[in-house]
């Protein structure tokens, strides 16, 4: 009843992470629905057109206004406009890459505002996938603050 088991462990100097998963969306309906014929489409000859991924694209430019309905909680102002999103990349598949930063290294959402960032970006129709970095350098300062920022906040 007490037997003392034994914990063999193994000291590694890294681990690859796993691949990030692929999901194809699907609504309720589709997925749940009977399928009558799964030849019809192809037989028809048409596909269904989807957005187009790529730079200047429409998926690019849906991502960017996704980012501009995210708020700072302690500023009444939206990341973008705050100057907080350096770049913003729609690839042709559809895999976007967000790099942002955050005003301060000490900021109290430093660890939910990504994962918001990337969920909201992910409901972007287009979107394959979402990537978000943080990046420290440049520092944010005020400078990188849209007009449109300064004036809600009163410093223009």
């Amino acid at each position: 009843m007490n037997r003392e088991r034994k914990i063999e462990t193994k000291e590694v100097d890294a681990a690859t992470p796993p691949p990030r998963a692929r999901v194809t969306p699907e609504t309720a309906t589709e997925t749940f629905e009977r399928k009558r014929d799964y030849l019809a489409g192809f037989l028809s000859g048409q596909t269904p057109e989807e957005p187009k991924g790529g730079p200047g694209s429409d998926v690019q430019a849906a991502v960017v206004e996704v980012l501009k309905s995210i708020y700072d909680p302690e500023i009444p102002v939206d990341i973008y406009e705050l100057g907080l999103i350096y770049n913003v990349e729609v690839s042709e598949d559809g895999d976007a890459t967000i790099t942002m930063t955050l005003t301060t290294p000490h900021c109290p959402v430093a660890e939910s505002m990504p994962q918001e960032v990337e969920l909201r970006v992910l409901s972007v129709p287009g979107v394959r996938d979402a990537v978000v970095n943080l990046v420290w350098d440049p520092p944010w300062d005020p400078s990188k603050m849209s007009d449109e920022a300064r004036l809600e906040l009163g410093m223009l």
